[in-house]
């Protein structure tokens, strides 16, 4: 077990936190950039035909997003959910220098992928690869939810 206030410290402790803040730097890049990567390019598919045709069945079965298209065309509900994540990934980009905002769009793509995870049990007759494909959100979710207490420190 490794000591966690300074007095409990040992030279030995001291130095596996030291080696372990590379791995932190990196792992904290990788998970916030990541998930800003991930919005964006996601939400610039959607704006495509075929990404919007895969989505229709999920979404038209969600008791979260099924109202779009009561709205608007397939193409419609698909483009205001890539404008929805181009923003969230605009918003975690910004922890740096608004981590307040940063904070905000973590949260909201918290619920992105909560909302994404629910296709799992809304949508009927879901192949062997969509579920896998949508299992990814759990972890997403965790990863938004990291990066939104990241913020939340940095503004403090």
């Amino acid at each position: 077990m490794i000591a966690t206030s300074a007095r409990e410290r040992t030279p030995a402790t001291h130095r596996l936190a030291l080696g372990a803040r590379p791995f932190e730097f990196v792992g904290t890049a990788i998970l916030r950039y990541g998930l800003v990567f991930f919005l964006i390019g996601g939400g610039l598919t959607k704006f495509t035909q075929a990404e919007a045709l895969t989505i229709q069945p999920w979404v038209g079965h969600s008791p979260f997003l099924g109202w779009l298209y009561a709205v608007t065309s397939v193409q419609g509900a698909s483009n205001v959910i890539g404008v929805i994540e181009l923003f969230l990934g605009v918003l975690l980009a910004i922890r740096h220098w608004w981590p307040r905002l940063s904070a905000i769009g973590s949260l909201g793509a918290c619920v992105q992928f909560v909302i994404t995870f629910s296709f799992l049990f809304t949508t009927p007759d879901l192949s062997t690869d969509a579920q896998g494909f949508l299992m990814k959100d759990l972890i997403l979710f965790g990863a938004a939810a990291w990066t939104a207490a990241d913020a939340l420190r940095a503004e403090r």
